[in-house]
């Protein structure tokens, strides 16, 4: 097994998320902005590609190294072992990005990195001609920061976010790996209720029901570093059957959702079905007003409208009211709500625990959380 410095790339905010979830796989790391970093082997690449919920890539870091004119990036990047990555038949792409640095044109950095690439590859595979790039994919990325160099390639191929079973979605879906985050910041354990009243299509209760019965989120899909040579088909084959071993089916689980929009209710209970949580989670068509619950100590989470377009604030401003009168008698439940209205405790007519800052794609939001009760049961 060899050795190599990995990147979890994070969403703003969600890096010491991200970080936690690294550790309990077992690898110690270091939390940069929007990255994790740390050291692994294939089986990391396996197993973290299967079970990291937060992060939104995977990807092994080459090199990195400061290159201030392309003559000197096309040098350090042609010095570097790319025969020990790369078989001779690898498709290959390069993407790229330049920050606040001295070779800005992002389009021939991409050119030289890939230019670079070909020519050690021309040299260890004693070829004089281009490569036909028909085999697996190895994606690489120079990324460019005050003049230091990246050089990465992705072993996640689609971004992590991607797990799926989303069959249909509405018009701005909370990315998978936000929905989990979220999650992961309340105080919601297997055992206690859950409601989203703003579920959409089903993300936030999907995956709720995931980490409630400990299901790999990547399980059922592929990833591009599964086709890659250097990494054994056994390391994949052990770390499914370790996500298998690990799963918790018969975890009983009271999880619901609902929406105003009964199409969106529809799309949800099609995406959960996908997801293999049919079953599990119990989906309505209600609106938040109507919200009443018979059980204690519940976590209810919403991604609800923000009121961003036109014409939409005032009635979003009511509906906020609304649901800050119907979950105040809701005392034993603890409440986290992700908004950019800045006006939302006022509205909620109650001054959040706490907030934390996050970014909904582009969007500065803050998740407000309201604690209920304590539950009187040992541990709790």
């Amino acid at each position: 097994m060899g050795k190599y410095q990995l990147i979890a790339t994070a969403a703003m905010g969600l890096e010491a998320i991200v970080a936690k979830e690294v550790r309990s796989l077992g690898y110690e790391c270091e939390v940069e902005n929007g990255k994790v970093t740390f050291v692994g082997d294939e089986t990391a690449i396996a197993r973290c590609n299967l079970w990291l919920r937060t992060a939104d890539r995977i990807k092994i870091k080459v090199a990195e190294f400061k290159a201030y004119t392309f003559d000197e990036l096309f040098e350090k990047t042609k010095a570097l072992p790319w025969e020990n990555y790369l078989p001779e038949d690898a498709e290959f792409p390069v993407i790229g990005k330049s920050v606040k640095s001295t070779l800005f044109s992002v389009s021939d950095c991409q050119a030289i990195v890939k230019k670079a690439v070909v020519e050690r590859m021309k040299i260890h595979y004693r070829r004089n001609s281009w490569f036909d790039e028909t085999g697996a994919l190895y994606r690489i990325e120079i990324a460019l920061l005050k003049d230091v160099a990246t050089i990465t390639i992705d072993a996640s191929g689609q971004g992590l976010h991607k797990r799926g079973y989303r069959i249909d979605q509405g018009e701005a879906p909370l990315k998978e790996t936000l929905a989990a985050a979220l999650i992961l910041l309340t105080n919601w354990k297997p055992d206690r209720p859950f409601l989203d009243p703003f579920c959409g299509s089903g993300t936030i209760p999907i995956e709720a029901a995931m980490i409630g019965q400990n299901i790999a989120p990547g399980f059922n899909r592929e990833f591009a570093s599964e086709g890659w040579n250097f990494i054994p088909t056994k390391v994949w084959d052990d770390a499914r059957i370790e996500a298998e071993d690990l799963a918790n089916y018969d975890q009983p689980l009271d999880i619901s959702g609902s929406d105003i929009d009964h199409r969106m209710v529809k799309i949800a209970q099609e995406n959960s079905f996908e997801a293999g949580m049919g079953d599990l989670i119990q989906f309505k068509q209600m609106q938040v007003k109507d919200i009443s619950v018979k059980s204690e100590y519940g976590v209810i989470i919403g991604n609800p409208p923000y009121g961003e377009r036109l014409g939409e604030k005032k009635e979003i401003e009511h509906m906020y009211k609304e649901m800050g009168q119907a979950f105040a008698k809701l005392d034993t439940w603890s409440i986290y709500m992700l908004t950019s209205n800045e006006n939302f405790e006022q509205l909620y007519g109650k001054q959040a625990t706490k907030k934390r800052k996050l970014f909904n794609g582009f969007i500065r939001t803050d998740l407000y959380q309201f604690w209920g009760k304590r539950s009187p049961r040992i541990g709790e």
